[in-house]
């Protein structure tokens, strides 16, 4: 994150019977209102790493990005510029396995697709994804442009 360039990410989750796991946190512009896992990127890690990083330190679960489902920008206050990446992600179990309430979290939940759209208490966001499932984008090379760059990870999804 850069002073006034914001960039996070965005954990899209269902499990095999369609619910989508959604959570309250306790802070910030969603607080009190049902959301997807997400969070900001740090230092040494790319945008896929980080999901998966927020979505298991926010419900632990692990789980496989599968692909990015949009991107949501803005500009804050004429001047932060607040950028988002929607992974669509794979649960590698179901099981909601951190304690809460805790600092961050109220509540973790699964929620079917009626329950979430009859709920105005669920983010705009939530409710256009779920009129709007696209083909994700895929990850399709990992192969970097050249050494003169140095990256130490390179994930290309097209």
């Amino acid at each position: 994150m850069r002073d006034k360039v914001w960039l996070g990410v965005n954990a899209i989750v269902m499990n095999e019977k369609g619910e989508w796991l959604l959570l309250k946190k306790q802070y910030g512009g969603m607080r009190g209102m049902w959301s997807t896992p997400a969070g900001f990127v740090d230092n040494g890690e790319t945008a896929d790493q980080a999901v998966l990083r927020e979505l298991y330190e926010e419900t632990g679960i692990q789980g496989e990005v599968i692909g990015i489902m949009g991107l949501r920008t803005g500009v804050i206050k004429e001047e932060i510029s607040d950028n988002m990446i929607l992974f669509l992600v794979k649960p590698l179990s179901t099981q909601i396995t951190v304690t809460v309430p805790n600092d961050e979290i109220e509540i973790v939940a699964w929620r079917s697709p009626q329950a979430i759209l009859q709920d105005d208490t669920v983010s705009p966001m939530i409710h256009h994804l779920l009129n709007d499932m696209s083909k994700p984008i895929t990850l399709t090379s990992t192969v970097s442009p050249g050494k003169k760059f140095n990256y130490t990870h390179y994930h290309l999804f097209t």
